[in-house]
């Protein structure tokens, strides 16, 4: 009986171990800034990942888990699973180092780290400025950086045209097998790109939403609340999900990231932690 309890904490240990070493552990995001490769490797022959029936990682997929304090749920299925919002990309800082999924994190093969999806998980990811696609395999816990939704390998970055910039607006989609996918945007493709020096999210404006209530009344103090903002960027919204009233308190519309890193800084100055970047 003694035995068999050691072993389970062992077990344990070693799964909290994973998620603590991979990517989004603490200790590794307080270390020396990212950066892309000393001398640019040449990307245009890696393939888009192909989607396939994988077991769920062992240690990749505890039902939650803590990063500076905030919980995250990890999702059950990835089925139906579909995001917008601003991707980042992480490269040397990393490379080499264990992943949440226990693997090595390779920044030359075309993966990336999703804060709640199934480890591993495939999904395709749309650069909604310049449209490009690719397919990537995520099997690490990230990114920890707010208003970010997904974290994508230095190759993959590269292939959908937000290396230089650091971010972009992109649409996440979850692939099974049998999903039919689009044709990926060559990494050569010199379609038309962004050139703000202020990192336009392109045509879509976005928004982060604050908060999403049944009682109006409610949704009105929050507003209030954010009111040192701007009297005309907060606003709330009434929808039907599911038959149910939510007014939804916004701020926006933005059209620059850099606006909406400096908006989601002055957030957290408030006391106002449970935000997420919206389109509508």
């Amino acid at each position: 009986m003694r035995i068999s309890r050691l072993i389970r904490i062992i077990l344990t240990s070693q799964a909290l171990l994973f998620v603590l070493s991979a990517c989004g552990g603490a200790g590794i995001y307080r270390e020396q800034i990212d950066a892309a490769p000393d001398t640019p490797a040449d990307i245009s022959s890696v393939p888009d990942a192909v989607p396939r029936n994988e077991p769920k990682s062992r240690y990749g997929n505890p039902e939650s888990y803590e990063v500076f304090g905030k919980r995250y749920y990890v999702l059950k299925s990835s089925a139906g699973f579909r995001q917008r919002g601003i991707a980042s990309w992480y490269g040397t800082k990393f490379h080499g180092r264990r992943t949440s999924s226990g693997e090595t994190y390779d920044m030359y093969k075309m993966t990336a780290a999703h804060k709640t999806l199934p480890l591993p998980t495939y999904v395709e990811v749309t650069n909604i400025d310049n449209n490009r696609k690719i397919i990537v395999r995520v099997n690490d816990r990230g990114p920890f950086h707010d208003g970010r939704i997904i974290d994508l390998s230095y190759t993959a970055a590269t292939r959908l045209g937000i290396v230089e910039r650091g971010t972009g607006n992109v649409e996440v989609r979850a692939l099974t097998t049998n999903t039919t996918v689009t044709a990926t945007a060559s990494p050569t493709d010199n379609r038309t790109t962004n050139s703000h020096n202020n990192r336009s999210t392109g045509k879509e404006a976005i928004y982060i939403q604050v908060g999403a209530f049944s009682d109006r009344a409610n949704a009105r103090i929050l507003k209030e609340k954010l009111a040192s903002l701007s009297t005309h960027m907060v606003t709330v919204k009434h929808v039907v999900i599911d038959g149910r009233d939510l007014h939804r308190v916004l701020v926006g519309p933005i059209f620059h990231i850099d606006i909406a890193d400096r908006i989601v800084a002055t957030l957290n100055q408030l006391g106002v932690a449970n935000h997420r970047l919206v389109t509508r």
